[in-house]
């Protein structure tokens, strides 16, 4: 049994990239953040806040 392969589908396929959380998952351009690390991120990734 060799290293660990990353899932590319059903449950525990999709995760956080910081944190490994599952819930509350930005899956949108592809960026694989949960909304708490994206909010910390956004501003260095180059997203504006529109309000």
């Amino acid at each position: 049994m060799g290293g660990e392969q990353k899932k590319t589908f059903g449950r525990g396929a999709h995760r956080c990239l910081i944190c490994g959380r599952r819930q509350g998952l930005v899956r949108r351009y592809r960026i694989m953040f949960c909304r708490q690390c994206f909010r910390e991120w956004a501003p260095r990734m180059g997203f504006k806040k529109m309000n």
